[in-house]
């Protein structure tokens, strides 16, 4: 998962380079879902370690872009699944996904202040239920200015780490 690609008109990352670029690396069963920074694929070979620095050093070099890449594998991604804290939220679009670089922190805020909304932490994600959803969401506000973004992060609405996972399936 790419952040900040095709937000608008910054950023622009056409997803036929996005394909062309991760197979130019040697991974097979290149596919991107919509239009912005996702890309399912088998890695080249079983080591994978973190292959995230070297898709965004492919990206620089190849493209200009320079952009934090999220790694996730497809076990992960199905745990990721697995463990919505969430489940009764019906609106994909109510429930995010913030994928992050490091282990998940919430922010020293009052998270009951917010209620319906709320956040739970899982290992390198954070769940955000936003019943105002993400354009006017009192609950992201207030993390924002807590813990001010670093630009490693990105988020994902639960339609599309639903839509990742399962993509993933296909693959294997």
């Amino acid at each position: 998962m790419l952040r900040g690609v095709n937000l608008g008109r910054a950023r622009r990352l056409p997803m036929a380079d996005l394909r062309a670029v991760v197979t130019s690396l040697g991974h097979d069963h290149v596919q991107t879902y919509l239009q912005s920074g996702n890309v399912v694929f088998v890695p080249e070979t079983s080591e994978t370690g973190d292959l995230g620095p070297s898709i965004a050093r492919a990206l620089d070099v190849e493209l200009g872009l320079s952009v934090a890449v999220h790694i996730r594998t497809d076990a992960e991604l199905a745990a990721i699944v697995a463990a919505n804290p969430y489940p009764d939220v019906t609106d994909p679009t109510k429930l995010v996904v913030t994928f992050l670089a490091g282990n998940a922190v919430l922010p020293a805020i009052d998270v009951a202040a917010f209620a319906p909304e709320s956040i739970s932490a899982g290992t390198r994600e954070i769940y955000l239920r936003l019943a105002s959803g993400q354009t006017r969401s009192p609950l992201l506000a207030a993390l924002a200015q807590a813990a001010p973004d670093d630009g490693s992060a990105t988020t994902r609405n639960w339609r599309t780490v639903v839509a990742l996972e399962k993509l993933c399936r296909t693959l294997t």
